[in-house]
């Protein structure tokens, strides 16, 4: 099949209608299209579900509101429950902030609203305040260990644990603990975002992460792939090129599921 030929499908399958080309800019929609839907979503072994999910975190993370509203209506329609589309949204929250997880939460509830879904979704915490610290210190430890502790200990007394344990509480306890998505895919999904964002420095030890979490090397350079029609090649490749580097031997996967 053509790059077209493919995309018609594809497109089909995500959105439900038929591939059409805007008028307006006919030239940059046939690119776009042929790239997105006729090639890379060709490219690597991996579902439609887990695609759309990368993508709707790129987009919530770029705060590209309406292309995002398009793409939690094509991933509910390739079979993401709602629940797990949420939670990948929220997932974004302690990397890039409550504001702009709000914009995108807002989006899905307006996407749930037209399709008749049930809102509020279950409550899927699955801890207290009692014991989000120790729940949370437990995966971190077991992804991360203490790095960013020590990292923080030349700050003044009354600082050195604040960012350590606001890290541990807050991501780990709070979001990796929650119902509908496993550890695995928030580590890819975590990647995906910082990636996005540029965070450098986080990259290396957020790859090792995702391995640790159950992610083979392979999966990670499919999700960036993925990524790049949505965040550019630049930020995409600083990912590639550090995932290249990484010895999955040297890292047991803790996580299978």
């Amino acid at each position: 099949m053509t790059r077209a030929e493919k995309a018609d499908i594809t497109y089909k399958e995500l959105f439900q209608t038929e591939r059409t080309v805007d008028l307006t800019d006919p030239e940059f929609m046939e690119i776009l299209q042929r790239n997105i839907f006729g090639e890379v979503f060709y490219t690597g072994d991996l579902n439609a579900k887990d695609r759309e999910i990368i993508t709707i975190v790129a987009l919530t993370t770029m705060q590209t509101l309406p292309q995002l509203k398009a793409h939690i209506n094509a991933a509910l329609n390739v079979g993401n429950t709602p629940l797990e589309i949420r939670e990948a949204i929220y997932q974004c929250a302690p990397f890039i902030g409550f504001p702009r997880t709000l914009n995108a939460i807002g989006v899905f509830n307006e996407v749930a609203k037209e399709r008749g879904i049930k809102l509020p979704l279950e409550n899927a915490s699955t801890t207290t305040e009692e014991n989000r610290y120790e729940r949370g210190h437990t995966i971190q430890m077991q992804l991360y260990g203490d790095e960013v502790k020590k990292a923080m200990s030349s700050l003044p007394q009354n600082y050195n644990n604040v960012v350590p344990d606001t890290l541990t509480t807050f991501c780990f306890g709070d979001f990796y603990t929650r119902k509908g998505l496993n550890i695995k895919k928030r580590e890819l999904l975590s990647l995906v975002i910082l990636t996005t964002l540029g965070a450098e420095k986080q990259l290396s030890a957020h790859i090792v992460g995702a391995i640790k979490a159950g992610n083979d090397k392979e999966t990670l350079l499919i999700a960036m792939i993925q990524a790049i029609p949505y965040i550019g090649l630049a930020n995409a490749m600083t990912t590639i090129n550090l995932i290249k580097e990484v010895n999955v031997e040297n890292y047991k996967p803790i996580y299978e599921e």
